[in-house]
């Protein structure tokens, strides 16, 4: 089985100020002994580095070289695995997005939703409730 993480996780897990922070913590650390595949986008990853880079965003923001190393360590553990878009993306998209307005925010969830449906990815872990208008999407936020 396999499964991706939601960027809003890694952040959360770099974020001390945050509530949720220790949650994220223990909910990454634990991907280190699990046995299914975690897939993630590049679109997730970077993300992650805009986001926890930002001194807008963060009130401590992390330093680039540091928010990399985390990016590393995640792609270090032995059952990651990036995964791209593969040929008829626009078209998948198209069907991924029939019936809902995707904008704004909700265009990279739908990139990324559509890159874990050319992948077989079934399940994503995230705070996002977004990912819910996925239908093919099994949504768990482990932070409750």
């Amino acid at each position: 089985m396999s499964y991706s993480v939601d960027a809003n996780l890694l952040i959360y897990a770099s974020d001390t100020s945050s509530p949720e922070h220790s949650a994220a913590c223990n909910f990454l650390t634990g991907r280190a002994t699990d046995p299914d595949l975690m897939c993630l986008t590049w679109a997730t990853l970077l993300a992650y580095q805009r986001i926890a880079t930002h001194p807008s965003i963060f009130s401590t923001p992390l330093d680039p070289t540091a928010a990399w190393k985390n990016i590393q360590s995640l792609l270090a553990l032995p059952r990651t695995r990036i995964i791209t878009e593969e040929p008829g993306f626009a078209d998948d998209y198209l069907a991924v997005t029939v019936g809902m307005l995707a904008r704004g925010n909700l265009v990279p969830d739908a990139h990324i939703a559509t890159v874990l449906r050319q992948h077989g990815v079934r399940r994503i872990y995230t705070a996002d409730t977004d990912f819910r208008k996925f239908a093919f999407l099994e949504v768990i936020n482990p932070l409750r």
